[in-house]
């Protein structure tokens, strides 16, 4: 099982250790601010104070022993860069991080993310697809013309079978999985009928998908 540490504590870094705790991995949290070290505690499987700059400190943790090191220093732009660096310098196999701005990412995959994620930018893009379209649940920037959508299926799709209503035609967009229910189907077939209330997973670049919202 992957083990992963967590650098930094703030409100992104606590949702992310304790979510990953909670689906069963072992965590450990560092942060240099013992308040917010003594806060997450409870909720992962350890919690350290540290400078994640330090990189005796780091060594003396064994932060090598871990699979995945995710690094949310979000505030300090130097320290998220040392500490990206420091982790990958010390053989954690993926690193993840986040960044500030698109000049901050550059730096950050020049010195060996693996990925970098903007958790503002992208909350920002789903609460306004949200705002703009009703029946729209989630977007997933998935390259910078393309993205994902989990939209709910529209009164006129239901009891209509994919075939029938040709969205790749209509909107150059693919359906990726209906969710209906508790139920899953990935990969559908063109045949699978769309009932009422079911959610549909799609695919297609930003245009396309604008397209299906509007409509």
């Amino acid at each position: 099982m992957k083990q992963f540490v967590v650098i930094g504590c703030g409100r992104f870094g606590s949702s992310v250790a304790k979510t990953l705790c909670k689906l069963g991995y072992d965590v450990l949290a560092i942060d240099k601010d013992p308040d917010k070290v003594q806060e997450i505690a409870e909720y992962v499987t350890h919690a350290v104070q540290a400078d994640a700059n330090d990189e005796n400190a780091l060594r003396t943790i064994g932060i090598r022993n871990f699979d995945v090191a995710v690094v949310t220093i979000g505030s300090d732009i130097q320290a998220s860069i040392m500490g990206t660096l420091l982790v990958q310098e010390l053989g954690i196999k993926k690193v993840i991080s986040k960044a500030q701005n698109e000049l901050h990412a550059k730096v950050l995959y020049k010195i060996g993310a693996h990925k970098v994620i903007f958790p503002e930018r992208d909350m920002g893009i789903r609460v306004a697809h949200n705002l703009v379209s009703s029946n729209i649940l989630d977007v997933i920037e998935f390259a910078p013309d393309y993205s994902i959508i989990e939209v709910v299926a529209k009164e006129e799709w239901a009891d209509k079978s994919l075939k029938e209503l040709k969205l790749p035609n209509e909107f150059g967009v693919s359906v990726m999985a209906i969710k209906s229910g508790d139920d899953l189907n990935i990969s559908p077939y063109a045949e699978d009928i769309i009932r009422r209330g079911d959610t549909l997973i799609v695919i297609g670049d930003n245009n396309s998908l604008k397209k299906l919202e509007q409509e």
